[in-house]
């Protein structure tokens, strides 16, 4: 398997062809996408091209943000962006700001981010519905090349209970994100009863590895990895509210 990250992207704006800008680049750093490749591209990206963003200039804090953002010393008209997307406030303290969005994440600020948006003063916030990104970039590349890949779009999340970010599927096209080894027995004859991996999440994190933080690549190429094709989305991944143990 090998994971290539792709350079040479322009500063994305609104309105841009995520696949077009794509694959111009691969092709430029000699790795155009072939037939059963994972394509990886950050939620960032895919929110500037789509328009999601916010000046903050614009926004009239309520006086809820107001308080919080005085106590934790934030910008209160961030926060206040950060409550209007989010469906339900998970937890609200020490400076950290956890809620539930509109598609169903639980994640710190409501994914609203203020950083690599590409225009100072503004804040990006989540594709309206990652899996319809993910198939719109799966369809063109398709168009435009006849050629068959699978897409998932990444963004950072923290994790409970543990340190560190990590990078998990939003939205997906192609693939199905979970496999599932429920009835499969392990080489002690014992069966599985509830294992599900994580496909997707495990793919985005190990795209990770080469798209950096600071390092301008928001994309990466998954090879030689043989994914579970199917109509899968990015919402199969989240639990469902019956099940959550910590609601």
């Amino acid at each position: 398997m090998r994971i290539v990250g792709v350079t040479g992207l322009p500063e994305v704006a609104p309105g841009d062809d995520i696949a077009a800008l794509v694959l111009d680049a691969a092709v430029a750093q000699g790795t155009p996408l072939l037939d059963g490749d994972v394509l990886v591209v950050t939620q960032k990206v895919v929110s500037k091209a789509e328009g999601r963003l916010v000046e903050l200039r614009t926004v009239e804090p309520s006086e809820m943000a107001r308080e919080y953002a005085h106590r934790w010393g934030k910008d209160a008209r961030q926060v206040e962006v950060v409550l209007r997307e989010a469906s339900r406030i998970v937890r609200m303290d020490r400076g950290v700001l956890i809620v539930e969005t509109k598609h169903g994440f639980v994640c710190a600020n409501a994914g609203v981010d203020a950083s690599n948006t590409g225009r100072p003063g503004f804040v990006a916030l989540l594709p309206e519905d990652p899996d319809a990104s993910a198939e719109r970039i799966r369809a063109e590349v398709e168009r435009r090349t006849g050629v068959r890949v699978s897409v998932i779009i990444s963004d950072s999340f923290g994790r409970p209970w543990r340190e560190g970010i990590d990078q998990v599927a939003l939205g997906v096209a192609g693939l199905l994100p979970l496999r599932d080894y429920t009835g499969q027995a392990d080489p002690d004859g014992y069966e599985l009863r509830v294992t599900q991996v994580a496909l997707a999440d495990e793919m985005a994190a190990a795209a990770e590895l080469v798209m950096g933080k600071l390092d301008r690549v928001p994309a990466a190429i998954v090879r030689g990895y043989a994914v579970p094709p199917g109509a899968g989305s990015g919402r199969q991944l989240l639990r469902e509210p019956e099940k959550d143990l910590f609601r």
